[in-house]
């Protein structure tokens, strides 16, 4: 048969025995080194590579639009009534505060405090300021003030000086709470298959506070601005990237680029491995398209932008800020624009001074009152509100019986439905082209191009017999540092066979396995007790349906399996760090298994020989998007399958795009079997398709 095309790239095979690779020896380097590697390739090409002012304008709308699909923003849910409430007001000698409850969508509850001078003359507009709250947990004897109750003092100031300033709560420290932590404590990894990030949450409640804002009578709509620190600096970022009609913006603590956040830790010592570790998911974007941070904080430009941080800040690494400022530099030269442009650097760590607050006021004075400020000459006088004051929801009332923040992650980012099922081989074939396409820029985006793919330096380490079952040891190369291995079982017959079977193993059969054949490889015996490599073939080959004796049996373990084992307390945070560079790990494993077809592929006895590929559990969806993209795979075959997205492996975005269902549609016409008690109905889209393309019988197989 002839073999089709695969991963272009060059391969080298050497036949003499070879001592394993340096990166199988269970140490963290190869893995820290694997991070370096994909940082340096994002950060070698600032703001994308673009150069001019031209360049810039013309990309900066798609790059907007980029950006809000990055943050599940995409499509904008629909702007309903805010359903305002002013739940009272508090009178202080300076200014007044109301108690507001809106809604950014039905039943997403916001909490806030808006702040305005006490006489505000008939027919007068003044500026206005969004306060985003950064991570303040304000609770007192059990009851929830929220942190808008914490930073009080940044809208006091605000109101007490002719502005008004509406302090809106987070989704998780609010009234109404909901969730930050889902990935970082939660286990809620498919938060990454649906694209869902609180971050997308907490701009789109923001956005709805600048149309509250807009909507008020005192507030000039042409000279709001935003800032806010911590979580809110970062807040402040992304709604000055998105949201146009900000005149003026101040990001407290808020940023940092890459480097800092996956490779090295602050000044402090704290997180010495990233940053990363010390943050929780609202921080993030879910960086589908792979940039560095200094794309985002460039959209803000030309908006007059004060970038504010302290040279000691744990998370916030002075160091990765200054890179960013850099690159502010050069963008805000193209607009001319340099006097727009601002930098403070305090003394602390992640805290919030005078220091710091002083000169954002003066800063919003020059841009959005015209009144340009010495931040020497800024007074802060003790203002405090008591907190029970703020509090919008009565002590003793539940929250809102519609109320959907503790759920929001489950619809803010909505499933892909599926489409008709296509009624002609050439709208099927257009169909399937768009899909493939589409899952290569939003799930897999992070595989390399193929003419980046690194050589695979096919590499049989190890080969032995016993009991008449040949076993070899094959190391390749999925990307630089990245060494993976093949064991290959066969009963020699003198010629090549026709096919083999490939078998992804899951980290739960890794140990024992390689414990069994690794030893008779290398021409010794296996440990007492563990079975011969004639049982394990025997075994396989049921599992992959194999009935034919001449066909070898291939176990691939992709990374972080087997030799490439990882410790299990470094898993949350690893996993955390895949979608930064626009990865998951499921997606790289799928990469691996690419390479690993790749690889049989360069081993002589067997580059003519289809590939049967064979998967279970976790592993399943796997093969299915890897033989997706490999048309030499000839048939697939599942095993115990996850029922949904959600169980099984994580790929990013993909809950957006399609299911498994349509997934393995992808494979028509090749055979596919999905054995064990499988329920039609979870592939009926893939079965109609077959029907309508005119297959006959059933596709795909279910059942043994």
């Amino acid at each position: 048969m002839p073999r089709p095309p695969r991963i272009a790239a060059a391969t080298l095979l050497c036949l003499a025995l070879a001592p394993p690779a340096s990166a199988q020896d269970g140490d963290d380097a190869p893995l820290s080194a694997y991070f370096a590697a994909e940082v340096d390739r994002i950060a070698a090409e600032p703001l994308l590579g673009i150069d001019s002012l031209d360049e810039w304008q013309a990309r900066r709308p798609e790059l907007q639009a980029r950006l809000r699909s990055m943050l599940g923003l995409d499509p904008m849910p629909e702007r309903t009534d805010l359903e305002v409430e002013i739940r009272g007001t508090v009178d202080r000698p300076d200014f007044v505060v109301e108690r507001i409850l809106y809604q950014s969508s039905p039943g997403l509850y916001v909490t806030a405090n808006l702040y305005r001078p006490k006489e505000v003359a008939e027919g007068e507009r003044l500026p206005a300021i969004l306060y985003v709250c950064g991570h303040a947990n304000v609770v007192r004897d059990g009851v929830i003030y929220g942190c808008k109750a914490h930073y009080q003092h940044h809208a006091s100031w605000y109101a007490a000086n002719g502005y008004v300033c509406l302090v809106v709560d987070t989704l998780q420290l609010g009234e109404v709470p909901g969730l930050h932590h889902g990935t970082y404590r939660e286990g809620k990894w498919w938060w990454q298959s649906r694209g869902y990030t609180p971050a997308g949450v907490e701009v789109w409640n923001g956005i709805r506070a600048i149309d509250y804002l807009q909507s008020r009578p005192e507030v000039d709509p042409d000279r709001i601005g935003v800032t806010g620190r911590s979580g809110g600096g970062a807040m402040s970022w992304y709604l000055g990237a998105l949201d146009d009609r900000l005149a003026a913006v101040i990001p407290v603590a808020g940023i940092t680029d890459l480097h800092d956040h996956l490779l090295e830790g602050g000044p402090t010592g704290a997180h010495a491995d990233g940053v990363i570790e010390g943050h929780c998911d609202c921080m993030y974007l879910v960086n589908t398209d792979r940039w560095d941070f200094e794309v985002l904080a460039a959209l803000v430009a030309p908006k007059p932008l004060l970038v504010e941080n302290t040279n000691r800040d744990p998370i916030f690494p002075e160091a990765g800020v200054r890179r960013i400022y850099e690159q502010l530099e050069t963008v805000y030269g193209w607009y001319d624009a340099a006097d727009r442009l601002g930098l403070v650097i305090g003394e602390g760590g992640h805290a919030d001074t005078e220091e710091i607050r002083h000169p954002s006021f003066a800063f919003m004075n020059t841009w959005l009152k015209g009144q340009p400020t010495d931040p020497g000459d800024i007074e802060e006088p003790d203002r405090h509100v008591p907190i029970e004051d703020l509090k919008v929801l009565d002590v003793d009332e539940p929250i809102p019986s519609d109320a959907r923040n503790a759920s929001i992650d489950e619809s803010f980012v909505p499933k892909a439905e599926a489409p008709p099922v296509p009624e002609s081989p050439e709208r099927w074939e257009s169909l399937r082209s768009s899909w493939l396409d589409s899952l290569r820029q939003e799930v897999f985006h992070g595989w390399p191009e193929p003419d980046e793919a690194a050589p695979l330096q096919v590499e049989r380490v190890a080969q032995g017999e016993r009991d008449g079952v040949a076993v070899s040891l094959i190391e390749y190369t999925s990307q630089p540092g990245i060494r993976l291995e093949l064991l290959i079982l066969a009963e020699p017959s003198g010629e090549d066979p026709d096919r083999v079977n490939l078998i992804v193993i899951p980290d739960e059969l890794a140990e024992s396995l390689i414990a069994k054949l690794k030893p008779v490889a290398r021409g010794e015996a296996p440990p007492e007790g563990s079975g011969s490599p004639a049982d394990a073939l025997r075994h396989f080959r049921a599992i992959a349906g194999e009935e034919d004796p001449g066909v070898p049996i291939v176990f691939v373990f992709t990374r972080g399996i087997g030799a490439t084992a990882w410790p299990e307390e470094e898993g949350t945070h690893l996993r955390r760090r895949f979608p930064l560079i626009g990865q998951s790990l499921a997606g790289m494993r799928t990469w691996d298994l690419r390479r690993a077809i790749a690889a049989i592929g360069a081993i002589p006895e067997l580059a003519d020989a289809a590939i049967d590929l064979t998967a279970a559990r976790a592993e399943a969806p796997l093969a299915v998007w890897a033989a997706a993209f490999e048309p030499g795979v000839r048939r697939v075959r599942l095993r115990q399958v996850p029922e949904t997205l959600q169980g099984g492996p994580i790929f990013l975005n993909l809950d957006r795009m399609m299911d498994l269902d349509r997934g393995i549609g992808l494979l028509y016409p090749r055979p596919v079997t999905v054995d064990d008690e499988t329920d039609p109905a979870s592939y009926r889209w893939a079965s109609e398709l077959a029907d309508r393309l005119g297959h006959d019988g059933a596709w795909p197989v279910l059942g043994d």
